[in-house]
């Protein structure tokens, strides 16, 4: 991987990490068409540089993640679902990293469903972050969990269940920027803990390429945040229902085509 890739790829995270579009999705596909190796390397930068734009939410948010119990408690019972599930499927899920018609399929229906989710949650004042049950917390934990499939998009279904629960645009956003933290801080570590007991080791050229995406990776997302809050705060989420319909509708176009996309 080279360090114009490198920068390329963090670019790609810090945009797609919070918007409702599969940050996942989107490298799998960068990572193709640039023809960079699917190898160990590859997929444990895919992992790590994510925190770099998680770091953004602690930096940008930081007032809310001032010692408070009651928020902790949210997100971390928010955060159990995915945890369970995800250990128990785990294996399976580095299988669907694969394959370009999960992907593409999960890009087209998630992009319906944003199409639909102004008309069935209009923009008034809802239930608010504080207001969260504990059962709320564990269904939003549930939808935050359908992001294991590539193409989903974490913060898209987690968006989409905050709404449907009564939660306003902004809340439901930025409800899904704190839950990425325990979430991807546990796919990082588990992924640097399997590096770890396999003995692999990284060289100096691919330290310096993780490097490179991590700190690209922070400064876009920082960028994206703010703009997405207020985005979708006034226009809502259409725009990006039909970019994701259109993004999977070309990939399964090609792949009728025969044209080979082995991600």
């Amino acid at each position: 991987m080279t360090w114009i890739q490198a920068v390329l790829l963090g670019i790609i995270e810090g945009i797609t990490e919070f918007l409702p579009i599969s940050s996942t999705g989107h490298m799998v596909i960068a990572s193709h068409f640039m023809g960079i190796a699917d190898d160990p390397f590859t997929k444990s930068f895919e992992v790590i540089i994510q925190m770099g734009a998680i770091l953004t939410v602690l930096v940008l948010y930081w007032r809310r993640f001032l010692p408070n119990w009651t928020f902790y408690q949210k997100i971390l019972i928010a955060f159990l679902p995915t945890a369970v599930i995800g250990f128990l499927i785990k294996d399976y899920v580095d299988l669907w990293l694969e394959s370009p018609l999960i992907v593409a399929t999960s890009l087209v229906l998630g992009g319906i469903v944003l199409l639909f989710i102004d008309r069935l949650r209009p923009a008034r004042d809802g239930v608010a972050i504080e207001s969260l049950s504990i059962k709320n917390c564990l269904q939003l934990g549930l939808f935050q969990s359908l992001a294991m499939v590539p193409g989903i998009s974490r913060s898209g279904s987690t968006i989409v269940g905050g709404m449907l629960l009564g939660m306003k645009k902004s809340e439901a956003a930025e409800f899904s920027f704190f839950l990425a933290v325990p979430t991807m801080a546990a796919a990082t570590g588990y992924k640097l803990l399997k590096m770890l007991k396999s003995g692999e080791h990284f060289s100096a050229e691919q330290w310096q390429a993780l490097g490179i995406g991590f700190i690209v990776s922070f400064i876009v997302a920082a960028i994206a945040i703010k703009a997405f809050v207020g985005f979708v705060s006034k226009r809502g989420f259409a725009v990006f229902g039909w970019y994701r319909i259109l993004l999977g509708g070309v990939i399964l176009i090609l792949l009728s085509q025969g044209i080979d996309l082995k991600f």
